[in-house]
């Protein structure tokens, strides 16, 4: 009997049982993102089978990607989903591994998750067994027009902001299989699997607000619940679906700052879509300037006043060249570029962070939201929304 108990390094150990035998993969797993999949179909297992959730709520807000589900797809999978499944198993020729790891970055190279690798001939079958009653009651593979029509419901979903009151369209599509749903997921989103992290500056440097200024009054001002805007001069184009944008706002006090009081995921730019309506500048003059926008969803907020949110200034003074993506190439460059984050951040509408600056200010933010709480999401729902 060979059992081996795991409680970190998923990534690798699915790798490595790939690299063993890629005749056959199996999975049950209920979150799938679409950066922990490239890693193994980037293997070219021969024979995939996956059963997942088909509940369009995962996928609205963020715990797993239709993207993947594509992914899947293109790579000649099979895929069932059905309703509350929360078990995670991944079945190789050779090899069980039980897992309390979803499929994600997160849970394979940072979480602490628990599990077990099995090469016993009683325990592998069993594992089969179990794999083949959960796929034969969910009876239908997914095809390509059912995650296409999905894709439109998120889409549309998280166009209009993900709005915490209005998800009716996210239905389940998985089979009923008698399993209970025993918890709900929130929804607001802290995604630690993106790729990208931006801070959006709020504000100019002649239009600063005092540390005691509200932060729901920011909220209303700027309507960053579901979008951040750009000048009419400056498509950004550098933002891609999914990734995280910290909030910040230009403030004053004793030494000028900003502070970073919300949290939201982005979308990609699209010309056509994400440009201001003659309404919304109605209802916001300043966005005849600002037209251009980069919409978010699930969007949070520190409760308070700007003295609550994160100081960049803490995160320059600790990181330094290593704060922004920017000033961390120019760094490893050593060409004599730029590397002073105060001096990239001139003029700029947003900044991208490198990934210490992400995770610093990932940490912070939410040693803030301990601390002072968040604007509620009932609070947050009679905002106005965008009708897309």
């Amino acid at each position: 009997m060979t059992i081996r108990l795991v409680d970190t390094g998923w990534g690798e150990e699915l790798t490595a049982a790939l690299r063993a035998d890629n005749s056959e993969l199996r999975i049950i797993c209920p979150f799938i993102k679409a950066g922990a999949l490239r890693r193994l179909l980037s293997l070219r297992p021969h024979r995939v089978q996956v059963i997942t959730r088909f509940n369009l709520r995962d996928f609205a807000d963020g715990v797993s990607d239709v993207g993947a589900l594509r992914m899947l797809l293109d790579a000649g999978a099979q895929v069932r989903g059905i309703k509350n499944l929360h078990a995670k198993l991944f079945l190789f020729p050779r090899q069980a591994i039980i897992t309390s790891a979803n499929l994600t970055k997160s849970a394979l190279d940072r979480n602490h998750e628990f599990g077990l690798i099995t090469e016993d001939e009683t325990h592998i079958p069993a594992c089969r067994n179990y794999f083949d009653r959960l796929w034969k009651r969910a009876a239908h593979d997914l095809t390509r027009d059912q995650l296409a029509l999905w894709d439109n419901i998120v889409t549309r979903h998280r166009v209009t902001g993900g709005r915490p009151d209005y998800r009716r369209d996210l239905k389940d599509f998985g089979a009923d299989v008698g399993i209970v749903e025993s918890f709900s997921f929130p929804a607001t989103v802290r995604s630690t699997d993106a790729q990208q992290a931006f801070i959006k500056f709020l504000g100019k440097s002649d239009d600063r607000v005092p540390l005691p200024y509200e932060v729901m009054a920011e909220i209303k001002r700027a309507g960053c619940h579901w979008a951040v805007a750009y000048p009419a001069s400056a498509r950004p184009r550098a933002v891609e679906d999914g990734a995280t944008i910290f909030i910040g706002r230009l403030t004053s006090g004793n030494v000028n700052d900003i502070r970073i009081f919300g949290r939201a995921v982005g979308m990609k730019h699209v010309d056509d879509r994400d440009v201001a309506t003659p309404l919304e500048i109605e209802r916001r003059p300043w966005k005849a300037d600002w037209p251009n926008y980069i919409r978010v969803h699930h969007a949070e907020f520190i409760a308070g006043t700007m003295s609550n949110g994160v100081s960049l200034n803490e995160l320059m003074d600790a990181l330094g060249p290593m704060s922004f993506a920017p000033t961390k190439r120019n760094a490893h460059a050593d060409d004599g570029s730029n590397t002073n984050p105060r001096r990239s951040l001139m003029q700029k509408p947003a900044m991208q962070l490198s990934e210490e600056g992400q995770i610093w200010l990932g940490q912070r933010f939410e040693e803030a939201l301990a601390i002072h709480g968040s604007v509620p999401q009932s609070v947050l729902a009679e905002f106005d929304w965008p009708d897309i």
